[in-house]
């Protein structure tokens, strides 16, 4: 089997954060090293341990890598991790809080997710950890941070809402009363809606949620239009609402996305196409 060295990675974010906390030559007098990583080429594709390397299988395709870097143990002990502890602290906290609003707009984000969506929401996560003024590194939490810096994160980004919708629309978000809208006014599907071959109809789909990430609770609410034909005839104006409790402090946040289908003798069949079927956080308060 032929290995072909791809790039040095990182073996796991601990070692991601270590690099970033100290310089190079204190990071090699700590015995740190990058393990190397490289991406097995051959016919016969090998997962498991052979030795001090590790072959297994990801996204990326087959790879294989040394055995290597600091031990858990010291870097939970050690002084010298102090910053490598804060920071490994704070990226669980991000990874906590993407994990809750993924569970809170789970129904409409697992058809549509793409690979890579979980380590792009936790990375979206850590800004706004990172965005809390009220604690210290290492305390900083989700609650206390900008939650409006997660506005626009699409959840597919091989199909864009953005770039599958193009009609306006407006969003309004009310904590006194606890309704969260999407006001669509009338337009022409053909001209506005980038839909996948064979399809016939469209709905467009939307979730409200309010989130307490302290405690690791939400409610949601999901609204979905009728099915709507893709021609040239406009549109009824469309509004969806998801109304939650009213004079809430919790986080709100909204979602919208669209869903085809194919009308076949009176039936509706889905059409699931990576490409298209897109969800989008369009309001965050």
């Amino acid at each position: 089997m032929d290995i072909l060295v791809k790039k040095c990675r990182f073996r796991s974010i601990w070692d991601v954060l270590i690099l970033k906390d100290f310089a190079s030559n204190i990071a090699l007098n700590q015995n740190l090293k990058c393990t190397s990583m490289a991406k097995q080429s051959g016919i016969i594709k090998l997962e498991g341990t052979i030795g001090d390397i590790s072959f297994y299988k990801t996204q990326d395709g087959h790879l294989a890598r040394e055995k290597g870097g600091v031990t858990a143990d010291r870097i939970k002990s050690d002084p010298s991790f102090q910053r490598t502890r804060e920071n490994g602290s704070e990226f669980g906290r991000a990874g906590a809080a993407g994990k809750l609003l993924r569970n809170a707009f789970r129904q409409l984000v697992q058809p549509v997710a793409d690979g890579r969506m979980v380590s792009r929401l936790t990375k979206e996560m850590l800004a706004v950890v990172k965005s809390d003024e009220d604690n210290f590194r290492g305390e900083r939490n989700v609650q206390n941070g900008n939650v409006r810096l997660l506005k626009g994160f699409e959840f597919n980004i091989n199909g864009l809402f953005s770039t599958t919708f193009y009609a306006p629309y407006e969003v309004t978000m009310d904590s006194a009363t606890g309704a969260m809208k999407v006001a669509v006014p009338s337009f022409v599907p053909k001209n506005s809606v980038m839909a996948p071959a064979g399809a016939t109809h469209f709905m467009l789909v939307s979730a409200g949620a309010m989130i307490d990430f302290k405690n690791g609770a939400f409610t949601v609410v999901t609204s979905k239009s009728i099915g709507i034909e893709i021609d040239q005839m406009p549109t009824a104006a469309i509004n969806l609402l998801n109304q939650l409790v009213p004079n809430t402090q919790q986080r709100m946040f909204l979602v919208l996305g669209i869903e085809f289908y194919q009308e076949v003798n009176g039936f509706n069949y889905p059409i699931i196409n990576g490409g298209f079927t897109s969800l989008a956080l369009v309001g965050v308060d």
